[in-house]
């Protein structure tokens, strides 16, 4: 049968709550902050222009990695960047693509590993939205990604990976829902997803999450898809060291949130951000 990641429709109405024009705002703002790019994405920039006025430079180029629907992508191609989507499922590349040329967006789509992969040319931005790292299992699986993607981002390009927040695994009470309901442009969607009831292995650190999604569509029609779906909780402390085994990133910075540039360590902190910058070239 099946799952929720063969079924991109059901997808994108589950995660309908995220708002992603504000978090690509967040990406954009933060490559502007952290990147050692000029405004031609060529080499450091000079110390005197640091500060405040790079919030306004933008990336030439950018990659979303495990896509899924390329909703991030999609949305920073609105914006002007020449940007790529890569997933390893042929039926989210293809639901991409479709969306994309639905709305007139020059969108690159590849289906590949994201552990193994190459490009035509580096990117200067490169992310992974919505705890898609949890795909990767082992810290071989996680550092080999971390590699392959430094080999595809321009010298003092970012990586951006969004995770899910420690708490959630490590706190008695969880900093996100595992049960929501959406409204959609046809109708609404009833989630759950993991939770409580779902015991992370202490060994693997993985979560064989439930799933359960539910379409009620405004013309009655209502179908239900259900999937368990192995989930690893990465801590921060294995990030950074996967991120000195791989080489080539440094972290530039952590949040919590993609509002007001938590920190990860906040009270309010729900996600945990990554920022990571490639070495510029030259250094």
């Amino acid at each position: 049968m099946p799952g929720i990641y063969d079924e991109p429709e059901f997808y994108v109405a589950a995660c309908a709550y995220r708002d992603v024009p504000s978090e690509v705002a967040a990406l954009l703002r933060w490559w502007g902050l952290h990147s050692g790019q000029d405004e031609a994405g060529r080499g450091a920039q000079p110390e005197a222009g640091r500060g405040a006025q790079r919030e306004d430079r933008r990336p030439r180029s950018a990659l979303e990695l495990a896509a899924g629907p390329a909703e991030h992508a999609r949305e920073l191609a609105a914006r002007g960047v020449a940007a790529t989507a890569l997933d390893i499922n042929p039926q989210m590349c293809a639901w991409a693509q479709e969306r994309a040329a639905q709305a007139g967006l020059a969108l690159t789509v590849v289906t590949a590993d994201m552990r193994d992969f190459s490009l035509p040319a580096p990117v200067d931005l490169a992310i992974t939205m919505l705890n898609s790292v949890c795909h990767l299992f082992t810290l071989d699986d996680l550092v080999a990604h971390l590699t392959a993607v430094a080999g595809q981002v321009t010298g003092g390009g970012l990586y951006i990976m969004e995770l899910a927040h420690p708490a959630d695994a490590l706190s008695r009470e969880q900093r996100t829902s595992s049960d929501w309901v959406s409204d959609v442009d046809d109708g609404s969607v009833t989630v759950h997803w993991g939770g409580p009831r779902d015991q992370i292995d202490p060994v693997t650190q993985v979560t064989r999450e439930h799933v359960t999604v539910t379409y009620r569509k405004n013309d009655g029609t209502v179908r239900t898809v259900t999937d368990v779906v192995p989930n690893r909780f990465w801590t921060a402390t294995e990030v950074d060291a996967a991120v000195r085994l791989a080489g080539g990133f440094t972290i530039a910075a952590r949040y919590g949130d993609f509002d007001g540039d938590v920190p990860l360590d906040a009270p309010s902190a729900w996600r945990m951000i990554m920022v990571l910058r490639r070495a510029a070239d030259g250094d």
